[in-house]
C-alpha cells in the first residue's frame, strides 16, 4: 500500500507552474503508478487560468473548491465543486478561475499504452 498526503515532502518537492496559471503538484507518478498517468492537485488563484493546451492523453479535472469557466474543444461550460470533467486525449482544454476564491483541482491523466 502507498499512502501519499499533499503536505508530504516527496509531494511538495514536484511544485511547479501549470500552464501559465496553476500551482500544481504531482501526488501520485509514473514512479509510483503502473496504468494510471498521474493524480496531481492544482490551485488556480481567482483571475487566473490554466491556459489552453492539449495533452496527449486522457484527464479528468474534478473540482474540490471554487468556480471557474472551463473549455474543452469547443465547448465551454462553468464548473462548480463536485463537478468531473472529461478531457478527451488530443482536445485543447482551459480553465479561467470566475470566482473570488482559489479554485482547487484534482488532475487525474491517463496515457493510452
Amino acid at each position: 500500500m502507498l499512502v501519499r498526503n499533499i503536505s508530504d515532502k516527496e509531494v511538495l518537492d514536484t511544485t511547479y507552474l501549470a500552464h501559465g496559471g496553476a500551482i500544481a503538484q504531482m501526488i501520485l507518478d509514473r514512479r509510483n503508478l503502473k496504468e494510471i498517468g498521474f493524480l496531481a492537485i492544482a490551485r488556480l488563484d481567482p483571475g487566473k487560468e490554466i491556459e489552453a493546451h492539449v495533452d496527449p492523453m486522457e484527464e479528468i479535472y474534478f473540482i474540490l473548491h471554487g468556480t471557474g469557466e472551463m473549455a474543452v474543444g469547443d465547448e465551454t461550460r462553468p464548473v462548480k465543486p463536485g463537478d468531473a470533467i472529461w478531457i478527451p486525449a488530443g482536445d485543447s482544454h482551459a480553465l479561467l478561475n470566475t470566482g473570488e476564491e482559489q479554485c482547487v483541482v484534482l488532475v487525474v491523466a491517463s496515457p493510452a499504452w
